[in-house]
């Protein structure tokens, strides 16, 4: 009987430390599950390790002793239905133990995973927004290149426009002195007239001058 009651404190213990260690295992499940950060950088993949190893030490344990509570009941008359009773309910929250183990590492699983595809989700989006950002500075480089080369275009133009000017200043000043001498040249034509009419009168004088003379030495000759 020493053995049984020592096998019975020793199953209760395990027991209630499971239950304790399995309580810490959910609730780094649910912290997993909601927790945004990464897993692996806030040690919670080490934890959740350290926790299911404990659990399923324990639970080899409980199951040594329920195998070592179970040679006392082949032999029924040995035990009172109370013992008989403490032997089964043992074997039951070992079995529900196991389950619980077992759907709660499935759990745990699943959070991991889920966090694991959010944390990938995360940096694809950062490296998204790294590419986009790096698309928009090479876009708005291209855009101040094309501005640059707007610039220079303008200022070629207006450049061209004021050597327009210029010319046509030059052009303008150019007409007004052609304009001056096309405006003096009627008084020169004037003049030049006036020096034909006197070569003409002075022409004239000159024969009739020429013609009295010969008429007069005709004269003198036939008298």
């Amino acid at each position: 009987m020493s053995n049984y009651d020592q096998l019975h404190r020793q199953c209760r213990t395990l027991e209630n430390l499971f239950d304790s260690k399995l309580t810490s295992y959910n609730q780094l499940a649910s912290s997993i599950a909601r927790s945004k950060q990464d897993v692996e950088a806030t040690g919670s993949s080490e934890r959740w390790k350290d926790l299911e190893r404990e659990l399923e030490e324990l639970l080899e344990k409980l199951e040594d002793a329920n195998q070592q509570l179970s040679t006392f009941a082949r032999e029924p008359e040995l035990l009172s239905p109370a013992m008989l009773r403490t032997i089964q309910r043992h074997r039951e929250i070992y079995q529900d133990n196991g389950r619980e183990l077992r759907r709660t590492k499935t759990n745990v699983q699943n959070a991991l995973d889920q966090a694991n595809l959010l944390r990938g989700v995360r940096n694809d989006i950062d490296a998204y927004k790294s590419s986009a950002a790096d698309a928009l500075l090479s876009e708005r480089g291209r855009i101040d290149s094309s501005h640059r080369m707007t610039d220079d275009i303008l200022q070629q133009a207006y450049e061209t426009r004021s050597e327009f000017g210029r010319q046509r200043t030059a052009l303008g000043s150019i007409n007004t002195r052609m304009m001056h001498v096309i405006n003096t040249m009627p008084g020169i034509n004037n003049l030049v007239s006036m020096i034909r009419s006197r070569r003409r009168r002075d022409s004239i004088i000159l024969g009739v001058v020429i013609g009295l003379c010969s008429i007069l030495l005709l004269s003198y000759i036939w008298h």
